[in-house]
């Protein structure tokens, strides 16, 4: 095939292998017409553009999958890198092809604000093609192998941001899916660059490992082959030495020695039915001595991704520690090639392999949890934390295996149960014996949930920092998106103040305004900013993440404070004017708006701040936004002399925070103390505090700063209330 200089003419000569004439015809046919599309393009290495959507097609052909999933491989950058419409690919390769590709192609001019928020939208939109055709993500994956695998022709931070998106989405991706080959290539490529010192280490410990015992793989094989094959002749059995990757996460990440990992080796028993399975497994405890707690049985209990063996780890002769896997031969196809093994036993999508829609539900569920949820980045941060390759098997009282991530707490478990178990949890018991709700769940382990009866009962705020996995986080949150409306403002707001007070980030009423309508409108809900505190009280809007956007709002505002802008004159005092209880030197018949950062009372030390078109803000005269020294702010001039005026008789809202625990008639004594005061109680709300303290919010009516300070003397003699503090203040 010297007429193809591109590496099809290889890949054309496997193909009668797999496919028939007709199918390799239309093979070529998108190889051909891929090339005219991609003709002039080069890649970064200098090579025609042509060589990589064929490689692309021989990683898949290496797969096993279908001939329409070349087609697509060969087609997949035609959309995103040349004029080609998905219509043309339609109309010449058939609906399936087109859809395809249209699966496996970047979101082009969508304008979002972050690489992180187009990275998010990339791959939800990869999931939502996923849930159509499962062919989409095995393309992605082959593109994404094959642009690691030149990954050294790019520039060095370029590297780096696609081994760290490598290692942390595409790889956990072919973990999901079980296709452990594409899974440990693309994890060894990823550390190769992020980490090319600990690479190198690792790579030299094995190799020094190698020359101490040059034999020991084929020894070891050669003798549990001699006593398998008189029980089973047709058993195959190999060796291989543990990923690069594999021994890194152990040395760095679990902080264990290269002497301490166990299973640096492996061998491989491959046999044709389960019985065969646990007859060698018995020989090879008759031949070597196990290693406690090192057995696990996954034939009985698969992992998510329907990975089954038996493993089981024992010690040499010579003193060296391996690890034996043993399986069937359709496990094998599952364990190295996952959900690709559906079309590599020519099954196709309407194959009888009743497991297949049962092996895609997570996909589905995955996207029905993020349409409950307000963040973009959900299922990002999903396959972060929820496909990492380690899973436990923790059992019910009642003996139901239920397998969840490595470091999952008890209330991830509960949740994992059903969402109401969760809801309902007030504690749980690990073994029979009572455990924090932080405590993480090992293998083995029988976790009892405890549940509340009453029907009131809810997950706590807190829990959305213990809990690890994001199905229990996105229940929780959408829980108190349903229940807490009023609670969610008020905590959302706390956690706003609190998030602009620790940026040091100082705003007028107006310009606050302004601020909180920008980021509320940036996050959809420019219509409703109470809903936008909502979401951060629940969790949905993180606000961390919000931060660069703070800033920049914050710099932009401070810009338009300091443009020039016509003088403001202020008159000399005439006489004193009282407006709403305030008298104002100078100004006659002027708004007067009280501010919400510090919420000044009568008795309080005040003064004003005469706004653009917003009347004069009345501030405490130790409010943080007020200068020390106001003739030396940016404009003197706008801080103006104000007094209360002394027949004030009007009623004001003072907002305290009172801090407690919690009892049963606690609130009705709260109520029963205002009520014998004459106190009117205009909101309130609740949220968990630090260590199982609870936190009240409450609006009152007072006539000024005495009579608050009364109420408040009498509302610490409350038994359970610890302190009560002015909000504000």
């Amino acid at each position: 095939m010297s007429d193809y200089d591109d590496k099809f003419g290889e890949l054309l000569e496997l193909l009668p292998s797999l496919y028939s004439e007709d199918e390799i015809a239309k093979i070529t046919e998108a190889y051909k017409f891929a090339k005219r599309a991609h003709g002039g393009q080069c890649r970064y290495s200098g090579e025609p553009y042509i060589m990589h959507p064929v490689a692309v097609a021989r990683i898949l052909f290496e797969l096993g999958m279908d001939y329409e999933s070349l087609i697509a491989a060969l087609l997949h950058d035609t959309v995103e890198d040349t004029e080609i419409g998905l219509e043309s690919l339609t109309e010449l390769f058939g609906g399936d092809v087109a859809g395809l590709v249209d699966g496996v192609t970047k979101l082009g001019k969508v304008p979002l604000e972050t690489w992180e928020e187009r990275q998010a939208e990339n791959i939800r939109k990869m999931f939502i093609a996923m849930s159509q055709d499962i062919r989409v993500v095995i393309i992605k994956l082959a593109d994404r192998l094959h642009n690691m695998r030149t990954l050294q022709y790019m520039r060095d931070q370029k590297r780096r941001d696609k081994a760290q998106e490598t290692l942390e989405i595409y790889a956990p991706i072919a973990h999901r899916l079980g296709i452990r080959t594409v899974k440990e290539e693309l994890e060894d490529l990823s550390i190769r660059y992020l980490d090319p010192v600990g690479y190198k280490e690792i790579e030299d410990l094995v190799n020094r490992n190698d020359k101490v015992h040059p034999n020991f793989l084929n020894d070891s094989i050669d003798m549990i082959a001699a006593r398998v094959h008189e029980l089973i002749p047709d058993a195959k059995i190999d060796g291989r030495r543990k990923s690069v990757h594999g021994i890194y996460r152990k040395m760095y990440i679990q902080n264990r020695e290269f002497d301490e990992i166990y299973d640096v080796y492996a061998i491989r028993i491959i046999v044709d039915n389960v019985v065969d399975c646990y007859n060698c497994l018995g020989i090879i405890h008759d031949m070597y001595h196990s290693l406690p707690g090192r057995f696990k049985d996954y034939i009985s209990t698969p992992k998510s991704n329907m990975y089954q063996s038996l493993h089981s780890t024992v010690i040499s002769n010579e003193g060296i520690p391996f690890e034996v896997q043993i399986r069937t031969w359709e496990m094998h196809q599952t364990a190295e090639y996952g959900i690709a093994a559906h079309w590599k036993y020519k099954l196709g999508m309407n194959g009888k392999n009743n497991n297949f829609d049962e092996r895609l539900a997570w996909i589905r569920q995955l996207l029905e949890n993020q349409k409950d949820t307000d963040d973009v980045e959900y299922i990002v941060q999903t396959i972060k934390t929820d496909f990492i390759p380690d899973d436990v098997f923790v059992f019910t009282p009642k003996g139901d295996v239920i397998n969840i991530p490595y470091g999952s707490t008890v209330i991830d478990f509960a949740y994992a149960i059903h969402t109401q178990v969760g809801h309902k949890m007030t504690g749980a018991k690990v073994d029979g014996r009572i455990v924090p709700i932080d405590y993480q769940v090992k293998t083995g382990q029988i976790v009892e949930i405890l549940r509340s009866a009453d029907p009131n009962k809810g997950p706590s705020r807190d829990w959305l920092n213990i809990v690890t996995t994001s199905g229990a986080r996105t229940k929780i949150r959408s829980w108190f998106k349903k229940e807490k409306r009023p609670e969610n403002i008020e905590e959302g707001k706390a956690q706003f103040e609190r998030e602009l007070r620790k940026n040091g980030i100082r705003l007028f009423d107006e310009e606050l305004e302004k601020l909180i309508l920008s980021l509320a409108k940036r996050k959809g809900y420019e219509n409703d900013p109470d809903e936008f505190f909502a979401a951060i009280g629940y969790g949905s809007i993180i606000l961390e993440n919000l931060q660069p956007f703070i800033k920049e709002e914050y710099t932009k505002i401070l810009k338009e404070a300091e443009a020039p802008r016509d003088e403001i004159v202020v008159t000399k005092p005439l006489h004193k004017t009282s407006s709403d209880g305030i008298i104002v030197e100078g100004i006659d018949n002027c708004l007067i708006k009280l501010s919400r950062c510090c919420n000044p009372l009568p008795g309080d030390d005040i003064i004003g701040f005469i706004t653009r078109g917003h009347g004069v803000s009345i501030h405490k005269r130790d409010c943080s936004n007020v200068p020390l020294n106001t003739k030396d702010a940016a404009e003197p001039e706008r801080w103006i002399k104000v007094y209360w005026d002394k027949n004030i008789k009007e009623e004001f809202n003072a907002t305290m925070d009172i801090y407690c625990i919690s009892r049963i008639g606690f609130m009705a004594d709260i109520s029963s103390t205002l009520a014998n005061m004459h106190v009117d109680i205009r909101s309130i709300s609740t949220r968990d505090g630090k260590d199982g303290i609870k936190v009240i919010t409450m609006t009152i009516a007072v006539n000024g700063v005495e009579h608050l300070n009364s109420v408040t003397k009498y509302l610490k003699k409350i038994n359970g209330v610890l302190s009560v503090e002015r909000a504000g203040v």
